[in-house]
């Protein structure tokens, strides 16, 4: 029996300038988007072909550390207050390690129960699928993506420095193309 190993980037960003590894496939627009399993706040999977509803909508998955970080408490209350300006052909998605108890306190203390929330503390699948596990620390990198509704990926961005905020403005003009 082979098994198979993620591949690995060294140096592809940094954290508080620290060089970091990412693990797993690097991904481009075009790409075919890999499935995963991610666990909802009500301990439920959730697979791609769940967030994109089988083909009747676009994603955006806003991945990062963790909600319980400054950053990330910064992004993710940005893209909540910005809600407006996703079509209404598109759902958004915050990923983390973080377990599934912890974002509904979060999202509940900072009023941003907009957004829907997915854990990846399971396994990692979505981590590695994407290509922004970070093996020094164990953590998800910041990223966004988008799928599309036929499952391929629209827009991609791997934010250079973890402790940055992510382009707020390209993610979501990106998302209004898909409509």
């Amino acid at each position: 029996m082979t098994t198979s190993h993620p591949s690995e980037k060294p140096n592809a960003v940094t954290f508080r300038g620290t060089p970091m590894t990412l693990v797993g496939t690097q991904l481009r627009v075009g790409d075919p988007a890999p499935d995963f399993r991610l666990t909802t706040g009500t301990m439920q999977p959730m697979t791609l072909e769940e967030a994109i509803d089988g083909g009747n909508r676009s994603a955006l998955f806003i991945a990062l550390p963790s909600l319980d970080t400054p950053t990330c408490n910064i992004e993710t209350n940005t893209f909540n207050r910005r809600l407006a300006e996703v079509p209404a052909g598109a759902a958004v998605f915050v990923v983390s390690l973080d377990l599934p108890f912890a974002q509904k306190r979060w999202a509940v203390a900072n009023n941003a129960e907009g957004l829907s929330y997915l854990s990846d503390y399971r396994d990692h699948s979505f981590a590695t699928a994407y290509g922004v596990f970070l093996k020094e620390i164990g953590l998800i990198t910041r990223a966004n993506f988008i799928v599309s509704k036929d499952r391929t990926i629209a827009y991609a961005e791997i934010v250079p420095e973890v402790a940055t905020e992510p382009n707020y403005d390209a993610t979501l003009a990106a998302l209004k193309k898909l409509g």
